[in-house]
């Protein structure tokens, strides 16, 4: 497993944002055709790379069992440096503060993170501070890979069979714009997207993405007195009206929701705030919504020359109330994860994943660990042992899902 997470985090993929093209990068689909040629040197034979980037393959398995997905996805974040990454695989972690060498200003100290504290004696594997690690989801690939390579190899006892499917563009909320669930044929399913050892999430936010655009007048500067309007102002005026004790993502924790800027870029003419909206509650995100459109509208209350638009689409929605309705999807993953060695827990997503859109067209797709800390940062990390539990628990889950329903 840590051989081919050290392999793949090396390919860059980072996802963009706006990009019309599918997937965002062409970077993406390097990784795409390695994971084929590597699935097909595992001894699968159906394996396909679509024409939008997704792999899908199947090792067969026990007639009669559900057919259990597992899912991944290739592409890492836009928002941190994510070009020629350099793992660094820190052994026997001592429990000192970690420098990394690429940036000395970025330091993982363990009085700073209490899960890096508990990793005594674990190998730690980050980058070198210059760039992400893309754990977020390599990770993931890494040990959907490794346990169906085991599968492949050690047939008894009896699994279900697995179908595999690695997907892009997740980090810009389009990783299952063109998943056929026809196609793929999961009965139930899991992303392995998922943090800290054992953990299994069946909750994810209801999310939404906002722009509001706001257009000013140009004029030059040296004659502007009474003429211009500038829509860079009025963006910062409008971030700064935002919450910043609560409904941000710096002060909220658990269920709580917030509003977070994500990124400005503009002009005098025109300035574009984009956002993220989330909350576990949907009456709830409806609230913030309505705050966004309210503190927008000011904008023009304050200067009617400005004109103002606001923009609303839905990211994806809570999957609790999916997978709520078939519970042994849980239990077995709860299963797997104690037959790994690992206690479970149950948890909730500050986020969203894949599954949370297949949950809601109707495939059942809770988040199982990966091991990774820190996703989305220079200081991200990741636990070869606790990857190597997650990577036995997916075993596990397809051995577990071949055993009669008790």
């Amino acid at each position: 497993m840590l051989e081919r997470f050290l392999r793949y985090v090396r390919v860059d993929t980072q996802a963009a944002e706006g990009a019309a093209a599918y997937p965002s990068t062409a970077a993406q689909l390097d990784l795409s055709r390695m994971l084929a040629a590597e699935l097909r040197q595992i001894g699968l034979d159906d394996v396909e790379l679509t024409g939008h980037g997704y792999v899908f393959a199947t090792l067969p398995g026990a007639p009669g069992a559900p057919v259990v997905g597992l899912i991944a996805h290739v592409d890492t974040t836009p928002e941190a440096p994510g070009a020629g990454v350099s793992p660094i695989v820190h052994e026997d972690y001592a429990g000192a503060p970690i420098v990394l060498p690429g940036d000395p200003s970025q330091v993982l100290d363990p009085d700073e993170e209490p899960e890096l504290a508990a990793r005594h004696g674990h190998d730690i594997v980050t980058s070198d501070g210059a760039t992400l690690l893309g754990a977020d989801d390599k990770a993931g690939v890494a040990e959907i890979m490794a346990a169906v390579a085991y599968l492949a190899a050690h047939p008894h006892p009896a699994h279900a069979t697995v179908r595999v499917a690695f997907t892009v563009d997740e980090e810009v909320g389009r990783g299952t714009l063109h998943f056929d669930l026809d196609a793929f044929g999961a009965d139930v399913a899991y992303t392995l997207d998922g943090s800290g050892i054992g953990e299994i999430e069946v909750e994810t936010f209801s999310a939404r993405a906002m722009k509001v655009t706001i257009r000013g007048r140009g004029a030059h500067p040296g004659s502007a007195k009474g003429r211009l309007v500038n829509a860079v102002k009025l963006a910062a005026d409008f971030v700064a009206s935002l919450p910043r004790d609560t409904l941000s993502p710096e002060t909220t924790e658990g269920r709580e929701g917030f509003i977070h800027p994500s990124r400005v870029h503009g002009s005098v003419e025109d300035a574009v705030v984009n956002l993220i909206v989330r909350d576990h509650d949907d009456a709830k995100l409806e609230q913030h919504t309505e705050l966004v459109r309210r503190l927008a509208a000011r904008i023009e209350e304050r200067e009617p020359r400005a004109r103002v638009t606001v923009e609303s689409v839905d990211s994806y929605h809570n999957m609790r109330s999916v997978i709520d309705r078939h519970p042994r999807v849980v239990a077995a993953a709860e299963e797997a994860i104690r037959r790994a060695g690992v206690e479970p827990v149950r948890s909730i997503i500050r986020g969203g994943t894949d599954g949370a859109v297949l949950s809601a067209r109707g495939l059942p797709t809770p988040n199982i660990f990966t091991g990774g800390q820190n996703y989305h940062s220079l200081r991200e990390w990741a636990s070869v042992q606790d990857m190597a539990a997650a990577a036995a628990t997916v075993v596990e889950l397809a051995r577990v899902w071949a055993e009669a329903e008790t």
